[in-house]
């Protein structure tokens, strides 16, 4: 950790994290009624509700109360341009379609970076009553146990949209090769789903960093590959993610980049 932010450490980071998502969740299961959930677009054409809004100003307060010199950047309120190298990312419902339509698969994603790095990774899925988190006393495990060949493989796959023929042209090509494809509509929870072994490996198309840090962490944490564009392991810059044991992981990347743009 840089000398500008040595005085948190890693159980205090923790500790911040858990109360700030709390304060999220907690508002979310007891106030985040009908109104709240009332969807309206982004020029982005994504989803967006008060909820989202209002998650992310209560989980921001509390980082700011705690670690005042380590900026939030928060999805409903990050401007243009990088992110710091040193900042928390927040993604206050990860899944907003879910969410609005009364399903269960959204999340709360936080995640700490320190120097580029990722060093904390909390996921929380209100609606199943769920937690992940990064640290919890396991020493980094040897590899995610999922399987290492996509023909063998069960995939996550988010950030399709719709009007996009390259991502119609993966989905696909993975109808051909994989053993089952799964478009859940959360990249948090793909990436936990690799970490839980629900899905043996995930691909995020046009992720931002707030959607994937704190999962990314969770499978590196697991042993797990994310790899970028090239098939270099993850950065913020990458069009595309994908993750799961390494040989898979690097099977999706080329299977992407095989596809015309």
């Amino acid at each position: 950790m840089s000398p500008r932010h040595a005085l948190y450490d890693a159980a205090a980071l923790h500790r911040f994290a858990r109360d700030a998502v709390d304060a999220g969740v907690e508002w979310l299961a007891g106030g985040a009624g009908r109104l709240w959930s009332h969807r309206r677009f982004k020029p982005s054409g994504e989803e967006v509700t008060d909820a989202d809004i209002e998650v992310e100003r209560r989980v921001t307060r509390v980082l700011v109360d705690r670690t005042p010199d380590i900026p939030v950047v928060g999805e409903e309120s990050a401007g243009p341009g990088p992110v710091p190298d040193t900042c928390w990312l927040l993604d206050p419902i990860d899944g907003t379609m879910n969410f609005t339509r009364g399903a269960p698969g959204y999340a709360v994603s936080l995640a700490c970076v320190v120097d580029g790095t990722p060093v904390l990774g909390v996921v929380h899925a209100p609606a199943l009553g769920r937690r992940w988190t990064t640290g919890a006393g396991r020493a980094k495990a040897a590899g995610v146990q999922g399987s290492r060949s996509l023909s063998g493989a069960v995939v996550g796959l988010t950030g399709t949209g719709s009007g996009r023929p390259r991502s119609a042209r993966l989905i696909g090509r993975l109808y051909d090769v994989a053993h089952r494809i799964r478009l859940q509509g959360s990249m948090s929870l793909d990436l936990v789903g690799v970490t839980e072994g629900w899905l043996d490996a995930c691909v995020c198309l046009g992720p931002a960093p707030w959607d994937v840090t704190g999962g990314v962490a969770l499978v590196r944490e697991s042993g797990g590959a994310v790899l970028g564009a090239g098939g270099g392991a993850y950065t913020a810059q990458s069009p595309i993610l994908a993750a799961g044991a390494d040989p898979v992981a690097r099977e999706l990347i080329a299977l992407w980049e095989s596809l015309d743009s």
